[in-house]
Formats: structure tokens, C-alpha cells, sequence
């Protein structure tokens, strides 16, 4: 197989490029990338990230901010070292404010299971009811599951969607009340 053109030949050192001053001001460029917007909007680039995160009631050393008492070595006192060295004023107490009330909100669940899922769970009720052996026999069982793996897709679906279950199941008491 043919070698591609230009791989062979040597390649030139340019000797004339200051490559520690193109990398310094690419780092210099670089803005910090905030996650949270509260910080980001609050942000003020002129300044320190040591001063910014201060300013708004944040820790940038979080070993300075919550020291680990030291133990002395003969008695098992604790060192009272209680320092307020500058205690800072917080100028921008809203963004903690924001951030505190923001984690206080309830998460919202947005675990789901597949629509082919739960239509293989209500085949498997609707006509088999709790008989899982037969549920692995079934000829919609394309994944070949087994018992124990049908009866935990079946549980997965009550837990997930109570409501929707026992509503599914009542149905199906009153059709088989219907039929007789």
C-alpha cells in the first residue's frame, strides 16, 4: 500500500514563534465559567475571584472558612482558636439568598418509564393476571424474560404510577363483572 504524499518528508522548527506569550494571553482571554446564574450575574470582572465570591457571602477556601479543630497530643482538649481575622461585609447577600431558596424547592421527579414498557405491563396483567409463568410463555415475551423479570417490570410500574394501576386493575374487575 502507497505511503500518503508529505508524511515522509522532515518537519521544520520555527524558531521565530514566542509560544509563552501566545499562551499567556490566551489564558488572559479566558473568562471563568460560572455554572450557577446567580453568581454569574452578580459577577464583576474587574475583580478577584477571591474578592467576587467574598462580596457575595461565599467561601473561595473552604479550608479557611470551616478550620478542622487540631487535637493536642498529650491531652485530648480541643484548640479553642477563635479568630476573627477581617470578618469581610457581604455586599451582595441576594445571590446566597437566591441559591438558599433555590435548594429549598422540592425536585421534580422526572424518572419515566417507556410507553412500550407500560403497554407490555398491562398486556401481561389484562391476560394473565398474577401468573408470571405463564407471562414468560407468552408470546409477546420477545425478550425472553423470566418470571422474577416480569414481576419486577410489574412492581416498577405500581411504584412509578400508583394511581394509574389501581385504576387499570378496577377496570379489569369491572369488565370480568361485565362478562359474567
Amino acid at each position: 500500500m502507497p505511503k500518503a504524499k508529505g508524511k515522509g518528508r522532515r518537519h521544520k522548527y520555527s524558531y521565530n514563534v514566542n509560544r509563552k506569550r501566545l499562551y499567556r494571553s490566551a489564558r488572559r482571554r479566558a473568562a471563568p465559567r460560572i455554572a450557577c446564574s446567580h453568581i454569574r450575574h452578580a459577577w464583576d470582572p474587574s475583580k478577584s475571584v477571591a474578592q467576587n465570591l467574598a462580596e457575595m457571602g461565599l467561601a473561595h477556601d473552604p479550608n479557611k472558612a470551616v478550620p478542622i479543630p487540631k487535637k493536642k497530643l498529650l491531652g485530648m482538649e480541643v484548640e479553642t482558636d477563635q479568630r476573627d481575622q477581617g470578618r469581610k461585609i457581604v455586599r451582595k447577600p441576594y445571590v446566597v439568598n437566591e441559591m438558599e431558596y433555590e435548594a429549598s424547592l422540592p425536585e421534580k421527579k422526572s424518572n419515566t418509564l417507556s410507553r412500550d414498557l407500560i403497554d407490555y405491563v398491562r398486556y401481561m396483567i389484562q391476560n394473565h393476571g398474577e401468573n408470571y409463568k405463564e407471562m414468560a410463555r407468552d408470546e409477546k415475551n420477545y425478550y425472553q424474560d423470566t418470571p422474577k423479570q416480569i414481576k419486577r417490570k410489574i412492581n416498577v410500574y405500581k411504584n412509578f404510577y400508583p394511581e394509574e394501576y389501581k385504576d387499570f386493575i378496577a377496570s379489569l374487575k369491572q369488565e370480568k363483572m361485565d362478562v359474567q
